[in-house]
């Protein structure tokens, strides 16, 4: 009876063993550290396991000293090793290659990231194209552009140019249709002499109860102004006039995007401005927001929210697929003090990876 016992616990281990094996395998590094990994796993999970920066350069390696491609399929027992290369970025098609969720989401938040930077570099590709053809770029009617081509987000539009899908010739021919269309539609303003204007001698005058105000030049006053949509200006940041064909002035971030070409081709249209007053009104902003998704993330965020003093949000869109999160944070806020505080607070809450204020 103990014989047949002993026999059926060795069969039951021999069984639990042979059901481990084929839903696991067990590698080793370098070093002879021993990792494991879901079976069907290749050289591009184990890259992964390592460090996100190394799964993102991994070009091949070799598996008990022979070389292999990242597509290798890895088995119990084998000896793994990297390779890597600055010049590699993660692809689209390596989520059919990994087999492990944490490579998975990794790969997906790269190409996240990656989709950024492009969107950056299209934009100024299209801002070039522009300038060659002696186009300055009006906001506004860019985004009409964007709509009338069939797109829902600017980051799709951006991407389209960077993979080469969009031909950027078809953009600047619609924005000049578009263009002519508006602006034939409107009487411009005739310009104005500055003589016109009101010079103030003192800011102070400027000063009305706790508003916003702006100091413009040298104080005058009479100007229609608006903040300029491309970079959407906040109390607190360094900011600087353009003037418009129509005599008003349009307010830009010093950083803003559109800054470096605005002072090299229209230096002459450039004033200064400043904030002045003690602030109190709000101003809308756009948060951009990447990380690994988590129970909760969007509670998280709201509660955050809801206990700061005159911070309003206006709405939260997030997407969320295979682990990866990224969406649109809209929220009314007052000066760069409480938006800077706000980012530091948001970054603390765990999955999130980046913030990028648009």
């Amino acid at each position: 009876r103990t014989a047949l016992e002993a026999g059926d616990n060795l069969e039951m281990m021999t069984q639990f063993k042979r059901d481990l094996y084929d839903k696991e395998i067990y590698v080793f590094t370098p070093k002879g550290d021993l990792l494991k990994f879901p079976k069907g796993a290749t050289l591009l999970d184990f890259a992964y396991h390592i460090h996100s920066k190394i799964g993102n350069q991994c070009v091949g390696g070799k598996i008990n000293n022979k070389n292999a491609s990242i597509r290798t399929e890895l088995h119990s027992g084998d000896t793994v090793e990297v390779t890597t290369s600055t010049t590699q970025k993660p692809k689209q098609e390596w989520l059919n290659i990994v087999k492990s969720a944490r490579a998975k989401s990794k790969i997906r938040l790269a190409l996240k990231e990656t989709q950024v930077k492009e969107g950056a570099f299209a934009k100024e590709m299209l801002e070039r194209r522009f300038k060659n053809k002696k186009i300055e770029i009006e906001e506004q009617t860019l985004y009409q552009v964007i709509k009338h081509l069939g797109f829902k987000e600017i980051s799709i539009f951006y991407k389209q140019i960077a993979d080469e899908k969009l031909d950027i010739n078809n953009v600047i021919e619609t924005y000049q249709q578009l263009y002519n269309q508006t602006h034939n539609q409107n009487t411009p303003k005739e310009t104005e002499s500055a003589e016109k204007f009101e010079l103030a001698d003192e800011t102070s005058e400027l000063l009305k109860n706790n508003e916003d105000v702006l100091v413009i030049d040298q104080n005058l006053k009479g100007i229609d102004f608006s903040l300029s949509k491309c970079c959407n200006p906040i109390y607190g940041d360094p900011i600087f006039g353009f003037v418009t064909v129509n005599g008003g002035i349009k307010i830009h971030r010093e950083d803003c995007p559109n800054a470096p070409e605005l002072r090299k081709r229209f230096g002459y249209r450039i004033v200064k401005a400043k904030w002045s007053g003690k602030g109190g009104a709000s101003y809308s902003i756009t948060l951009r927001i990447i990380g690994y998704d988590d129970i909760g993330i969007v509670n998280n965020i709201t509660n955050i929210l809801s206990k700061e003093e005159k911070v309003v949000m206006r709405s939260i869109n997030i997407d969320s697929h295979d682990g990866i999160f990224s969406g649109n944070l809209v929220v009314l806020i007052e000066d760069t003090s409480k938006l800077n505080s706000i980012i530091k607070k948001l970054k603390n809450i765990k999955g999130i990876k980046q913030i990028i204020r648009l």
